[in-house]
């Protein structure tokens, strides 16, 4: 199978992320499904920051430890990645910063300079030294750099390709394949377009490491989607403004990590006491507090389904690639809209910043669901008790309804009570829409499974960790199983795709396994737990070096 790894590293403030994209765009071009892993330290400059872009004929969403080629701007791009060189690897790197260098060194100051070009384009030098060396022609080249510069940029950056592209030879040659260019997205691009999908009218958010690019990629094209997108002071006026805006009728959607969603639980409360829809996308990031902002965990998972005070429905959902990501944050919307609840699309750095691939025709469409609307007769009481649970909606403005909304405990037309009887028929009703809630998730995809069923070894995993997962059990001979709902958790799918498991390894991206802990609340054996807690994903064949050991 055709498969390339390529790995560019340099400071930050040296245009990394971009020329990862580019790479990644420029083996899209060819047919090849693509993914990148984007690490960098919380240095606006400076540092050491590095992509690796795979590129594959099958569908990928994780890395490799070893890459074929390595594009180096600084010497750490080569000695902090030693273990990535094997005798195969081609180095091309910046012979004007380093000076420990084997393979093709590029003068890229005095190219630059000779070019009369900005200190950026040393990216297209390395871009086009990539393309010689793998073989990929001048054409395919000028080609990807016309669709992602910008006009006014492009000939400079053209200029300096072409110098790049002359400095080398070449050492393979990247075959086209015969498959649809598939536009690169990352997975905050996507999470806004599944939200714009699922009715999304306002998006709020205040910038928050890793779900920050949400706010500017939906900011960037509010008018060509017809939303508003609103940047307010702080994460406490993000989730009241999303909840105003939905007590007036309007569908908002909020994006945050684990710092910012501890100040929005007291409003989470208020979400639930209220009824009143909204969906918070928390993106995870390693703490405890600052922690590691720009790296990757899978440590919010009990914090979301617990966060808030007293007992109120909620639905939770963690895709694990762009696909789901699109189906999912759709969905989220939809069903908060639908059941008053407050939603939340837990992410994490790998999957939110990551680039993949992205195949419109892979997505499972999700049904269209609307919100019970009051058919204007009668007295309208806003929290009227229904054998589902769920009240039908009316919006300030609309004639004959007085429409209340209360953190208190209240009664059917939101006067607030204290009297024993309304509170425990209150809380019955929050408790009859959580079950509704869940009755219909059961006719959705909730839990996913890969492999191989009968092969007496089960690979569990969550999130971003699915595709690592499912190579490691290609080559390992398990199946894997995914959840992707967590709450409610759906104990019968669950119960269905579990059964022959046999021995059970249990991948996430944490220190004490809290999916593990979350399936032995429902009566589960999780296994053996496979951790990683370093703020980095699991490579594919680190995970099949673990999984190894457990299933010997």
């Amino acid at each position: 199978m055709a498969e390339y790894s390529i790995l560019i590293g340099g400071k930050a403030g040296e245009g990394i992320n971009t020329a990862g994209l580019s790479i990644a765009g420029l083996f899209s071009r060819l047919g090849y499904r693509t993914y990148m892993y984007f690490d960098y330290p919380s240095l606006i400059r400076g540092g050491h920051n590095f992509a690796i872009i795979r590129a594959s004929e099958r569908t990928i969403g994780a890395h490799r430890t070893e890459v074929d080629i390595l594009l180096a701007f600084d010497q750490n791009s080569i000695e902090n990645h030693r273990e990535r060189i094997h005798d195969r690897t081609t180095v091309v790197y910046d012979a004007s910063q380093v000076v420990r260098g084997e393979g093709y060194g590029l003068p890229l100051d005095t190219i630059v300079k000779e070019e009369k070009a900005p200190p950026i384009t040393k990216n297209s030098a390395m871009l086009g030294a990539l393309a010689r060396v793998a073989g990929i022609g001048r054409d395919v080249l000028d080609e990807v750099l016309h669709k992602s510069v910008p006009a006014k940029h492009l000939d400079s950056n053209l200029r300096v390709a072409g110098r790049g592209y002359d400095a080398v030879e070449g050492v393979f040659t990247v075959e086209p394949l015969e498959g649809p260019e598939l536009p690169v997205l990352t997975g905050n691009e996507v999470t806004g377009l599944g939200l714009v999908h699922g009715g999304l009218e306002s998006y709020v958010a205040y910038p928050m490491t890793p779900t920050s690019n949400i706010l500017h990629f939906l900011a960037n094209r509010a008018e060509d989607l017809s939303i508003k997108v609103l940047h307010p002071e702080n994460e406490i006026s993000v989730i009241l403004m999303a909840l105003g805006l939905a007590y007036a009728g309007e569908k908002a959607a909020v994006g945050t990590a684990g710092g910012g969603f501890c100040l929005m639980t007291e409003a989470l409360s208020l979400a639930g006491s209220s009824e009143i829809p909204v969906t918070i996308v928390v993106g995870q990031r390693p703490g405890p507090s600052t922690g590691m902002p720009t790296y990757t965990a899978q440590t919010d998972l009990h914090f979301v389904l617990n966060a808030g005070q007293g007992e109120f429905p909620r639905f939770v959902v963690a895709p694990g690639d762009l696909a789901e990501t699109y189906s999912w944050s759709a969905t989220a919307l939809m069903l908060s809209w639908k059941y008053q609840v407050p939603s939340i699309v837990l992410t994490d750095k790998t999957l939110a910043e990551g680039a993949y691939s992205f195949d419109i025709g892979a997505v499972t469409e999700p049904p269209d669901r609307e919100p019970e609307l009051w058919d204007g007769n009668g007295e309208y009481r806003r929290y009227t008790g229904t054998e589902s649970g769920v009240s039908p909606l009316a919006f300030p403005g609309r004639k004959g309804a007085i429409v209340k909304a209360s953190s208190y405990a209240h009664d059917e037309a939101g006067f607030t009570t204290e009297e024993a009887n309304e509170t425990r028929e209150l809380q019955e009703k929050m408790l009859r829409k959580g079950k509704s809630l869940k009755e219909e998730l059961a006719t959705y995809p909730t839990v996913k499974t890969y492999g191989t069923r009968d092969a007496g070894k089960t690979i569990v995993c969550w999130g971003s960790e699915k595709w690592a997962c499912i190579e490691a059990a290609e080559r390992l001979g398990a199946q894997v199983v995914q959840p992707l709902v967590l709450a409610p958790f759906p104990v019968r799918a669950w119960k269905e795709a579990m059964i022959g498991a046999g021995d059970v390894a249990c991948v996430e991206n944490n220190a004490t396994g809290q999916l593990a802990r979350l399936l032995r609340q429902h009566d589960f054996d999780p296994g053996r737990s496979v951790l990683k807690y370093d703020g980095r994903p699991f490579a594919v064949d680190e995970l099949e070096a673990r999984l190894r050991e457990v299933f010997a």
